[in-house]
């Protein structure tokens, strides 16, 4: 039987701050055009070729700003297209690969002309030349002022708490339901908590009170913990420890019995988090903005280092030199914003890690993954597609909250079936 269980079934996969962003890129082009007409009528009335030209070329950086800002509002005003089966969340990601393709023909342009200009000098008005470098410097300058403080990367805060629903959450099979246990510390010291769970929804853990949990770690060292019921759940008394490496053993009474499961929890690995985390959440659309920006301000220096060396020491062929360099680290970031979209593009598996823990998660617990897909629907947003074979396939509920750990999860699907 095919279940559908999305976690969440809206299909707005829409990366956070999505309309602020937007905003921020209009107002990077409307600076970006003032500055462009300014600079091709001083060229036109002074006669200056080189302030003609920076015009020109700013044209081409609105252009290529105009790209990410329309893939915003269209991404926006389509977010709910029934036509667009996941959503418009990864139009941002055609906008970036669109961007950076624009950004490595300049690149290819720039390095062509300076490589002529290093065996074919020609003359450069230098005082005009070096002004013109200057005032765009200063113009990408506040425009990369004006993109900053989104989501280049993530700070610790953010990853960690995603770190803490990605590995925090152990669930076992009673053979009646099943119980999940968890480390909660949000915005509290570190605790355990246990929810009971079966094919009619939440219930109060079988015991109650009278369940016992205990933990041991690697050397040897016990702790039996008190826990308290709560609404809908058990919480021990005492904190759980650092470092958050050990096995635990959860003790449920029954009438004539007990029932013993055991488990594991292994340290965070914040180094894993922190990357799958930005890499998930990263808005290329965003980045690729922020890149021709980058780009431009990193030519701009580079222009006013290559024509002041050729002014005061007589250089001349460092100014060319400079646009070679330029067009090494641009034609760099050029292939970064390909590489990173293309792959979503292209729906490859978002995180092989994460690929290997679903996978884990559900066999885990005697089932067989004979199938799983795990890409990106948008920024920060994941879709899988999950195939079990099961001695005694579950309920779609039992499915989605085996994964509901996972917050990136935004969309899954889950094929379940008998052996």
């Amino acid at each position: 039987m095919a279940m559908s269980t999305p976690i969440g079934h809206s299909h707005v996969f829409l990366g956070a701050g999505h309309e602020g962003k937007e905003r921020k890129i209009w107002m990077v082009i409307w600076l970006s055009l003032a500055m462009m007409v300014a600079e091709i009528i001083g060229g036109v009335v002074f006669g200056s070729l080189a302030l003609l030209a920076d015009g020109i070329h700013m044209a081409t950086h609105v252009a290529a700003l105009a790209i990410a800002a329309l893939a915003y509002r269209y991404a926006r005003s389509h977010a709910n297209d029934s036509r667009f089966a996941f959503g418009t969340g990864k139009l941002g990601d055609l906008a970036s690969f669109a961007s950076a393709i624009v950004l490595a023909a300049a690149t290819v342009g720039i390095g062509y002309e300076s490589v002529a200009r290093f065996f074919n000098p020609v003359a450069i008005g230098l005082n005009e030349a070096t002004t013109v470098a200057v005032i765009g410097l200063l113009v990408n300058l506040v425009s990369a002022w004006m993109l900053s403080g989104e989501d280049h990367h993530h700070g610790h805060d953010h990853s960690h708490d995603h770190a803490h629903h990605h590995t925090a959450v152990r669930r076992l099979d009673t053979g009646h339901g099943v119980l999940l246990l968890e480390i909660f510390e949000d915005g509290v010291p570190p605790c355990f908590r246990l929810r009971f769970q079966d094919a009619g929804g939440f219930r109060p853990v079988p015991g109650g009170e009278d369940v016992v949990l205990e933990l041991e770690r690697p050397e040897g060292v016990r702790e039996r913990f008190a826990l308290r019921q709560y609404d809908g759940f058990l919480e021990s008394e005492q904190a759980v420890a650092e470092p958050h490496e050990f096995t635990v053993r959860v003790r449920l009474p029954h009438d004539d019995h007990s029932h013993d499961l055991t488990t594991a929890f292994a340290e965070h690995n914040h180094d894993r988090d922190h990357g799958d985390t930005h890499a998930h959440h990263r808005d290329n659309n965003f980045r690729a903005a922020f890149v021709h920006v980058l780009a431009d301000a990193g030519v701009s220096v580079l222009a006013i280092a290559g024509l002041l060396t050729a002014k005061y020491l007589g250089w001349m062929f460092m100014d060319p030199v400079m646009g070679i360099v330029g067009a090494v680290v641009i034609g760099n970031w050029s292939y970064g914003l390909i590489r990173d979209s293309g792959r979503i593009l292209l729906d490859m598996t978002a995180d092989q890690d994460l690929a290997a823990e679903l996978r884990a998660d559900v066999e885990g617990q005697g089932d067989h993954v004979t199938d799983l897909h795990l890409w990106r629907l948008g920024p920060g947003h994941l879709g899988a597609i999950v195939s079990v074979v099961s001695d005694r396939p579950r309920a779609a509920e039992y499915y989605r909250c085996r994964f509901g750990r996972f917050a990136t999860l935004s969309h899954v699907t889950i094929e379940a079936r008998s052996r």
